[in-house]
């Protein structure tokens, strides 16, 4: 008898055997498709209300300085809170902030308030989710590591981030589309029922006891998160490489500039360039679920964030917009492979008392590293122009890389059963 039939086979749906983590992938997938369309919108809307290509990077900057300030608290207080409670308070309160959005960009508001005013209260409003985001991660993040066992965790990252892909790709397109045919309003209409269904998703979760003592002093708390998640060489790599080389090749924030004024293409295709980046990931993402990356994981992430770093390049030294799609969409395979080799890392290595503060973390470093990346971009675009920006910021990323696997030698031999 061959020995081989005789081993377990890979089951790729695993994770989804489970009917929490499937009401998890549908509560996920409809709160990123919704934060996917109103970013679309919002960085379109901001851009041609100001014409500052400053205005795009201000965005991401108001929205990663409160998720950073409030992530460590956010990390505790979802250690200690019931994780479906704490979720449904967030996503209410992002719901009201898209309420706030959707009356403001209000055809009529423009004439009563004028452009500083609309500008200023939409960047309040991204600064408020903002603090919404740096209680969700941790929470989100909790939640997903009690709903299925430890063996099931790199299948669950994989489906996890396909899901996540699977929004983005809809977020943007359907974003740009409906905004080219029915104006501002109409994609805020969207993003509201999205968010509704998001909130109410919540209900099909059991309730689960907090991971630490609700009297435990908050300060000893935080300090014992921090010092693990910096003390572990592989969990500090993989944090430090995403934050570096996604702040330096955050470029896809200056998409609407390079699609207006660079390529002189239309909301339409505005919409597919957002797009591109998110189906070569879930195309990846599906290829992942049966031909995992995390047989040497280290190895195999220096590798992906190479390939990203050479994308955003060439994304940037194009003038064809269909060559355009096709650099964006292999950003976005390269991105997918590191997101999952990263999320698999992080749920390995962190502690079940200790989740909601190692993401925290991990949020410092990831979680808003997109948003202050759009802001350098949005700067160095303004101070170099579009496109060296953008080259700039990948040739900075493949720096990132090389300084990394120089430090880390030691780790690109490791497989998957090494990792502890």
């Amino acid at each position: 008898m061959d020995k081989d039939n005789l081993l377990p086979k890979k089951d790729p749906y695993q994770a989804l055997r489970y009917k929490e983590f499937r009401a998890y992938l549908i509560m996920r997938f409809f709160i990123t498709f919704g934060y996917q369309i109103q970013a679309v919108v919002l960085g379109w809307y901001i851009y041609h209300l100001t014409r500052d290509p400053l205005s795009l990077g201000l965005i991401g900057l108001c929205e990663a300085v409160p998720a950073i300030g409030i992530a460590l608290y956010g990390g505790y207080v979802a250690d200690k809170t019931e994780t479906t409670g704490l979720l449904k308070t967030i996503i209410g309160g992002m719901f009201c902030c898209s309420v706030v959005l959707y009356i403001i960009t209000l055809q009529s508001m423009q004439g009563i308030l004028g452009v500083n005013h609309m500008a200023l209260i939409i960047y309040s409003m991204v600064f408020f989710i903002g603090i919404c985001r740096g209680f969700m991660g941790p929470a989100i993040f909790t939640l997903m590591t009690q709903i299925v066992p430890r063996e099931v965790y790199p299948n669950s990252s994989t489906w996890n981030s396909t899901g996540y892909q699977v929004a983005s790709i809809a977020g943007p397109a359907v974003g740009g589309l409906v905004y080219a045919y029915g104006g501002v309003s109409l994609p805020f209409m969207l993003i509201l029922l999205f968010m509704a269904t998001a909130f109410f998703t919540l209900f099909f979760f059991q309730k689960r006891p907090p991971q630490i003592k609700p009297k435990e002093n908050i300060f000893t708390s935080l300090k014992e998160g921090i010092h693990f998640a910096f003390t572990n060489k592989m969990m500090l790599g993989a944090m430090s490489l995403d934050m570096f080389s996604v702040f330096f090749g955050g470029a896809v924030a200056l998409i609407p500039v390079l699609a207006s004024e660079v390529l002189h293409v239309g909301a339409e295709q505005f919409g597919m360039m957002r797009a591109a980046p998110a189906i070569g990931a879930v195309l990846t993402m599906f290829l992942m679920t049966r031909y995992s990356p995390m047989n040497k994981p280290w190895r195999n992430l220096l590798i992906a964030v190479t390939g990203f770093g050479i994308s955003i390049i060439c994304y940037g030294l194009s003038r064809n917009f269909y060559l355009t799609l096709v650099f964006l969409f292999f950003e976005g395979a390269f991105d997918s492979i590191s997101v999952v080799i990263r999320s698999t890392i992080m749920q390995l290595l962190t502690p079940d008392n200790m989740r909601g503060r190692v993401s925290a973390v991990n949020s410092m470093f990831i979680g808003s590293s997109n948003e202050i990346g759009a802001f350098e971009s949005g700067l160095t675009a303004k101070l170099m122009g579009t496109v060296p920006a953008i080259v700039f910021g990948g040739s900075m990323t493949l720096a990132v890389v090389t300084a990394t696997y120089a430090k880390t030698k030691s780790l690109i031999k490791l497989k998957l059963q090494e990792i502890k």
